[in-house]
């Protein structure tokens, strides 16, 4: 793992998905289908959108169930940003309860669609923060303690005090377990 670079593994960040902090979530899809079609073929697809500020740097991140949220604005009533994750150990019952009791998608999936296609980034992006943020020279066992720890499904790559690409979960697992293809016992 030591002899594995970030900087090898990187996503540069003018080959990923961006938008400014002042796109609607329209202008997000837009820019990761963008991304999509121009990114290496043989590598797995990009599967989240930075914000970019006026600097072009990243403040912010959206994933598919960030632009999932944002269908329905009522789930801030029921979770903040700190507390990802914490539902999935309540029964399915409970959940359903809370759908009901807060009516979310409460309305036809067309129209809030349309409403969300409006809502600006900065509304409901994910603010990135400096645990998520990896030097270019590290090396990939670094990144890998950094992912699992905090559950991340991707780290910002820092050059000096510039963000220069992202080092993506898909990315590292491949580097670790593509080996172990190779590897693998042929049958008799």
């Amino acid at each position: 793992m030591k002899t594995v670079s970030i900087k090898e593994l990187m996503v540069p960040l003018d080959e990923y998905a961006t938008v400014s902090d002042d796109a609607t979530l329209a202008d997000a899809i837009q820019a990761l289908d963008h991304a999509q079609e121009t990114y290496c073929q043989n590598k797995y697809r990009h599967r989240a959108i930075l914000v970019l500020d006026n600097n072009q740097q990243p403040i912010g991140k959206i994933s598919q169930i960030d632009a999932l949220r944002a269908l329905e604005p009522k789930y801030k009533e029921i979770q903040n940003q700190d507390t990802r994750g914490t539902f999935r150990h309540f029964s399915r019952m409970f959940l359903n309860s809370m759908i009901e009791y807060h009516r979310l998608f409460d309305g036809s999936l067309d129209d809030l669609k349309k409403k969300a296609a409006k809502i600006h980034v900065r509304d409901f992006m994910l603010t990135l923060s400096a645990d998520e943020c990896v030097s270019e020279g590290g090396m990939l066992d670094e990144a890998i303690h950094l992912l699992i720890m905090g559950h991340h499904q991707s780290l910002l790559v820092k050059r000096d005090d510039q963000i220069v690409g992202i080092l993506r979960l898909t990315d590292v697992f491949s580097a670790v377990f593509q080996p172990l293809l190779i590897l693998k016992p042929t049958s008799p």
